[in-house]
């Protein structure tokens, strides 16, 4: 039997066994019980992802009639395992500035090393001083390693134990080639004091060239030689008529992350592709290998800054009564001007404002908002990686690589040179990662 929900084949459960899981599935999945396939039942998996989602989300963001949805958690989207958080595995990130966000440094710092190519100096204390170059590395790092400290758990990502190694490439304006081929040689020559097994790289060159000539991407091939997995977005050019995979996401040995838009939900039936770019390279290769989702992704806003600030003033603003707001946007004038101009008007003018300013910035909470890119794609496998090492230590980079690919489900009605061999399933990977024989017996 084929699962209506998640479109797998296996055994269905029906409805009226479902007991909790029944209940679940009316609160998180509401709208589909009219749907005739439900009287089948749904598979075992989906009954668990459905109640975790009512269980895990805090109350507050609890689906109710007519709401919109909450952004819901990745490893929950995923359906992927807790048992594994990437504990003992180092995880290096290519970017164009970092900070040491909360949900990475307390109450561990797992920040192991930081490093600016870039010629910066200052250290972990420059790491320290928040500006605009700092915001991307910074979410790429807690997607793929965050605890969800702010959160109170709750947005964490896949890698939650993993330590890490934070290397600035480039600015916001601007990330050379020649400075990410830098950013890979540093990870190398740091492996006999910091062995790094994952190096993540959301960032790319120019424009096409060959692998068999460019030297990025042959710094990438020597790094997955030296026993490093290396994880690239693909980049998202997918709704140009030219779609190019450029260097160093189209190197052989690379895996290379395209899109899905999940729709910020568990029901396959609602994906399609994020708008990622796509093979063949120049090379001829095929490429993304693999998909994860990149839209609809909770991240931190970077602290300190005016966004934080106003972030904090439209979620404090969102709770209190409408009769208390112009109170409130007198004591914070000068925070949103925007809201400071309609400060005396009717309560339903602000109101609609109030809507409009949280959607428009993707505000979820004071210290979270969702973004997309493959940007984020590729860090949620690195993740999916980070869970798959700890679980068995010695797979090699290739070894990886065929695991993620084996395991990863095709989507139906999707073109397959723009999905690869589709979306990732963590549970499935490291469970394939865990129950291996000799890892040698891969090859």
């Amino acid at each position: 039997m084929v699962c209506p929900i998640c479109r797998r084949s296996a055994e269905l459960i029906p409805l009226a066994q479902l007991e909790a899981g029944i209940e679940a599935v009316a609160q998180v999945a509401r709208d589909h019980l009219q749907d005739p396939a439900w009287s089948r039942g749904i598979c075992r998996r989906c009954v668990v992802d459905y109640e975790r989602a009512r269980t895990e989300l805090p109350e507050e963001l609890q689906l109710t009639e007519g709401a919109r949805r909450p952004i819901l958690p990745t490893p929950l989207r995923l359906g992927a395992t807790t048992a594994y958080t990437g504990r003992g595995v180092t995880m290096a990130l290519l970017d164009s500035g970092f900070y040491p966000h909360p949900d990475l440094v307390q109450p561990r710092n797992r920040i192991r090393l930081y490093h600016d190519v870039t010629g910066g100096r200052g250290g972990k204390r420059a790491l320290a001083r928040a500006d605009v170059s700092s915001w991307h590395g910074m979410m790429t790092s807690t997607v793929a390693a965050g605890n969800g400290h702010l959160s109170g758990g709750l947005y964490r990502g896949l890698a939650s134990d993993a330590d890490l190694v934070l290397i600035k490439v480039g600015t916001v304006q601007r990330i050379k080639p020649e400075r990410i081929q830098a950013g890979i040689e540093w990870v190398l020559r740091q492996l006999k004091t910091t062995p790094v097994q994952i190096l993540n790289i959301s960032c790319g060159g120019d424009g096409e060239a060959s692998y068999l000539t460019d030297p990025l991407c042959q710094a990438v091939e020597e790094a997955v030689r030296q026993g490093i997995v290396v994880i690239c977005a693909v980049g998202n050019l997918g709704h140009l008529q030219h779609h190019p995979v450029v260097p160093p996401a189209n190197a052989p040995a690379a895996i290379t992350v395209g899109g899905l838009d999940d729709k910020n939900w568990v029901d396959h039936q609602l994906y399609t592709l994020y708008r990622h770019s796509y093979g063949p390279t120049c090379d001829g290769l095929q490429k993304p290998e693999i998909l994860a989702p990149s839209i609809w992704l909770a991240a931190p806003i970077l602290p300190g800054t005016p966004t934080a600030e106003q972030a904090r003033l439209l979620v404090r603003l969102r709770g209190a009564p409408p009769e208390s707001w112009p109170a409130l946007l007198r004591r914070h004038k000068g925070v949103d001007p925007e809201l400071d101009a309609v400060r005396d008007q009717d309560p339903h003018v602000i109101g609609q404002l109030l809507t409009l300013k949280i959607r428009g910035g993707n505000i979820i909470n004071a210290a979270y908002k969702h973004v997309d890119g493959t940007s984020f794609a590729a860090p949620i496998v690195s993740s999916l990686v980070a869970q798959m090492l700890e679980a068995r230590p010695e797979l090699t980079p290739m070894q990886i690589k065929r695991l993620l690919i084996e395991t990863a489900v095709r989507l139906p009605n999707l073109a397959p040179e723009r999905q690869g061999w589709g979306l990732i399933q963590p549970a499935a990977a490291v469970a394939a990662a865990a129950d291996l024989g000799p890892a040698a017996a891969l090859g």
